[in-house]
């Protein structure tokens, strides 16, 4: 049996997982979300390709959630917004697993170095001018005093978050660092072309790895290059079981412009699932007769659902949102409005509260949402206006989740694949999605990348009857417990 601990830093003098070590583990983490990271003293060049530029001191890595920062940058629309990260979690501590001769289990142990509660400053911009002065800073104060004076007080503000901060120069909190980088990122392969995840959907390995299928994984794992599982019957995580040195490939550039072909990381980038000219003009002519018949349906209902809008909050009715379809291009996406007139103002007195971990937003028992709103939502009444687009030729009926362009700008790999099809009035993120605290994001992520790679007329058929059977409220379904795969 394999488990990771603290310890384990001391005794591997070079540590890489597929290739990468830690500082490139953390620029990648942020790369994936469309944020490059900028330390102050870098030789890595500005790019002109990432969305947000991330500026740290070159002695701490950072993790955050990233929608409070959107919502900042959205709202309030700084040039340059400061930001302190507390850290409340307790550091400065080694982690051992006592056993016995025959190396069976018996208790944890963990040595305390002291606590304390961390707080270090970076900052987020989306001009590469500004982080340009930050990376060719000399010094620290240097550095900040450079982005006081070159970006006026009105165009720059400052507001405090919960994180984690962790310092390199030390073994143990590189350790931990990387542990909690396997516990929170779900989806390493948007922007790590080697890993390849396991049916377990915590274990990601490398694409060369061929594992042993008696393994037993518990937690997230991470198994680097070069790793033969065939002798061990159980890895527990968080852990990550480095790169075998003799074996460990080299770190490929991280991949910004979405027109570079290059391969990344060893692997070439997977590309799209592709329909030839036949199965386009059918999915369309499917959208089309599917949108005429659904028009037909909820048409009748029309009147009955305006003067219920109308009676507890007056007009619109309507509520057209912009969002993104195929090739980023721009539309409005039709809706009954659920919300009250002042949703978007309290939107942002709520921030605080949303569960997601991405650029969306949901809280339980959502006050913006009106009363008939909710049962709207409930029953999907409100997304009727929805067959519109479809028959424009905005939407299809089954595809990723229409959404605009603030939200697709982050994580670029996810980006390409979802904006190579029409969104969808369903999807496979709508059907299989858990709910679960700080798992929608990636959820997110996972399901319209699985839908654009594996996209097909059975999956869509697959896709709408999950869609009829949780509209029913059916508990088991024909359609089967998993999407089909393409043949």
């Amino acid at each position: 049996m394999i488990r990771q601990t603290a310890h384990d830093a001391d005794t591997l003098p070079t540590q890489t997982i597929w290739g990468l070590d830690s500082n490139q583990l953390h620029e990648r983490f942020w790369a994936a979300r469309g944020v490059q990271v900028v330390c102050r003293g870098d030789d890595t060049p500005v790019t002109d390709d990432a969305e947000l530029f991330l500026m740290v001191e070159p002695s701490h890595f950072c993790l955050f959630r990233i929608d409070q920062i959107i919502d900042t940058l959205s709202w309030l629309k700084p040039k340059l917004l400061f930001i302190r990260v507390h850290d409340h979690h307790e550091h400065g501590y080694r982690e051992q697993i006592i056993t016995d001769e025959q190396d069976r289990f018996i208790r944890f142990h963990r040595e305390y170095g002291g606590a304390d509660c961390r707080l270090i400053r970076t900052a987020v911009c989306s001009d590469p001018q500004i982080a340009e002065l930050w990376r060719s800073a000399p010094d620290n104060r240097s550095g900040w005093r450079l982005l006081r004076q070159n970006v006026a007080q009105v165009h720059r503000t400052t507001i405090s978050i919960n994180g984690s901060a962790y310092y390199k120069h030390s073994k143990d909190e590189r350790t931990q660092f990387i542990r909690e980088l396997v516990t929170i990122w779900r989806r390493p392969d948007s922007a790590i072309r080697r890993a390849k995840q396991l049916l377990d959907g915590n274990v990601w390995v490398d694409h060369q790895t061929h594992t042993n299928s008696n393994t037993r994984f518990i937690g997230p794992v991470w198994v680097g290059t070069g790793r033969k599982l065939n002798d061990i019957d159980s890895v527990v995580g968080p852990a990550v079981l480095w790169d075998n040195p003799k074996t460990r490939p080299k770190a490929g550039n991280i991949r910004w412009n979405a027109d570079d072909q290059d391969a990344q990381d060893g692997q070439p980038i997977t590309p799209p699932r592709r329909l030839n000219q036949i199965q386009k003009v059918n999915k369309r002519a499917f959208d089309i007769v599917a949108s005429l018949i659904g028009l037909a349906l909820t048409l009748p209902l029309y009147p009955l659902i305006l003067a219920l809008i109308w009676i507890e909050d007056g007009r619109p009715f309507f509520f057209a949102h912009r969002r993104e379809t195929r090739g980023g291009k721009e539309f409005p996406c039709f809706k009954f409005r659920t919300m009250r007139n002042n949703a978007e103002q309290l939107k942002q007195e709520l921030a605080e509260q949303n569960k997601c971990d991405g650029p969306q937003f949901f809280i339980e028992d959502d006050p913006r949402i009106t009363r008939f709103g909710k049962l709207m939502r409930m029953a999907n009444i409100d997304e009727f206006p929805q067959f519109f687009n479809v028959l424009i030729g905005h939407m299809s009926i089954v595809g990723p989740r229409p959404s605009p362009h603030s939200e697709n700008q982050y994580c670029p790999p996810w980006r390409e694949a979802r904006l190579s099809v029409r969104p969808g009035i369903t999807g496979l993120w709508q059907v299989m999605r858990s709910r679960e605290d700080g798992l929608d994001f990636q959820e997110w992520i996972r399901y319209d990348i699985e839908y654009v790679e594996n996209l097909s007329w059975r999956l869509d058929m697959w896709i709408i009857c999950k869609t009829i059977r949780h509209l029913l409220g059916i508990k088991r379904s024909p359609c089967g417990p998993t999407p089909p795969k393409p043949e």
